[in-house]
């Protein structure tokens, strides 16, 4: 991922910078204000905006995302939900994990989606405003059509079955559900209510008799999830949304799980990919991430022909020619020129609400950002594609803070890089091993049992 080539923003609000230098100097990825960040992504947005617009014409896209770690997934998957959200996109963002989310359980997947999704509006879980706007919309619609105040509740589950008739044809239960949460509400029961939305989220072990009294049965199972997909797309299209953005992050994690497993999540995505091009959930723009071994490996992809041929693309060619609009793209990672460029947005950044503005530009110059660049990539085995996060992590928490609170630091006396074991993710551990104390030794690799 570039970071040269456009300016950051003239006017940032104070809130949006103090979010996005905390989450630096804690060194995660921000959850907003990725703009601010994402210079030199130009070569994607053309693209991305066509296919963020025909979902909300009423299509569907899937992609892939692949990259080294730390080549930024994270980063352009979150930048490009941020581009949704600002369609009116709801959006959702999903670890994928072998005990947290498997993704051959796809009812957990719907779960987490529930649970992490959020809009323009609301945090997460937005499902209850969601919901709760849907059945305003429904009665507005019904008094439009010159229903009375004693006619408006048939009228309005007469609208719901009208809307949900192509949903309940796979998932009848995903509108019996929200008769029930209406049902529930419109007696004052709130605790059933809470109970009944809940299961309509996909959450186990909801109270026997809220099940009853919503007239459903059971747990969302495997393939009710797709249903009640289908259902959600429905009630966010008709509450205002244009559509909403899912991204299963961190797939490549189904590299290290049992053959069984793997070869059940795998059919499953594939299931997912051929259900997105068959139109059956219209509004939705789904997204994966993963390394190039996930993708390309005998252990990912390449174990399913049949998902092989779904992703299949050309990487053979020099990057600059890569096509965004291909099925999967691809991330190039961070040159050094690239993460200086990043350092030097920051410092702006920084010292635009910086107590002494002038001192911080003076004392972190464009030449110490460069070194400081240079040491933390030398530090992780010259690999700078992994380098993003630690290296912005120093400079703000590290060099930047220290500058403006202390008017005698120097960071070129006062200051000297190091590199604690327990602040580095695996794969940067791997690399600091390797120049620090030469080949990493079998005992030193821990193995999941």
């Amino acid at each position: 991922m570039s970071t040269t080539g456009s300016p950051r923003p003239a006017q940032v609000s104070a809130a949006r910078r103090r979010t996005l230098i905390d989450a630096l100097r804690r060194g995660a990825v921000p959850e907003s204000g990725l703009d601010l960040l994402a210079t030199g992504l130009e070569r994607f947005e053309a693209a991305l905006d066509a296919e963020l617009d025909a979902v909300m014409s009423g299509g569907s896209v899937f992609k892939a995302v692949r990259g080294e770690y730390g080549a930024g997934k994270t980063f352009f998957t979150r930048w490009l939900g941020e581009r949704a959200k600002r369609r009116n996109f709801a959006v959702a963002e999903i670890q994928i994990s072998e005990n947290e989310t498997p993704l051959h359980k796809l009812e957990t997947v719907y779960r987490r989606l529930t649970e992490r999704l959020a809009t323009s509006s609301f945090p997460p879980s937005a499902l209850r405003p969601v919901v709760d706007a849907w059945f305003y919309a429904l009665e507005e619609d019904a008094l439009a059509a010159g229903a009375t105040e004693e006619e408006l509740p048939g009228e309005v589950e007469k609208l719901l079955l009208t809307r949900l008739a192509e949903v309940s044809r796979h998932a009848p239960s995903f509108a019996t559900a929200l008769r029930g949460y209406r049902a529930a509400l419109a007696e004052g029961d709130a605790a059933t209510a809470s109970a009944v939305l809940a299961w309509l989220g996909g959450q186990p072990h909801v109270a026997a008799a809220a099940r009853r009294s919503a007239g459903v049965r059971g747990d969302l199972d495997h393939f009710g999830a797709l249903g009640f997909l289908q259902g959600l797309l429905t009630v966010l299209r008709d509450s205002g949304h244009t559509g909403l953005f899912v991204v299963l992050d961190e797939v490549e994690t189904l590299q290290r799980v049992r053959s069984d497993a793997r070869d059940k999540a795998l059919n499953a995505l594939r299931q997912l990919i051929d259900e997105v091009h068959s139109g059956r959930f219209p509004g939705l723009y789904l997204v994966i991430t993963g390394t190039p071994a996930f993708y390309d490996g005998q252990q990912g992809v390449q174990r399913l022909a049949p998902l092989a041929q779904r992703l299949a693309t050309d990487f053979t060619t020099d990057p600059r020619f890569d096509n965004p609009r291909a099925v999967q793209i691809r991330l190039p990672g961070f040159s050094r020129e690239s993460l200086v460029g990043l350092g030097l947005t920051i410092r702006e950044l920084y010292a635009d609400a910086a107590q002494a503005p002038e001192r911080v530009r003076a004392v972190v110059d464009d030449v110490y950002v460069a070194d400081l660049a240079q040491a933390v990539g030398g530090a992780l085995g010259g690999k700078v594609g992994v380098a993003p996060r630690l290296f912005l992590k120093k400079l703000v928490g590290d060099v930047l803070d220290r500058v403006d609170q202390f008017d005698d630091f120097d960071p070129r006396q006062h200051y000297r890089l190091t590199v604690a074991s327990s602040e580095l993710t695996d794969v940067e551990r791997n690399l600091a091993a390797t120049v620090t104390g030469g080949s990493v030794s079998a005992d030193d690799i821990e193995l999941e049992l």
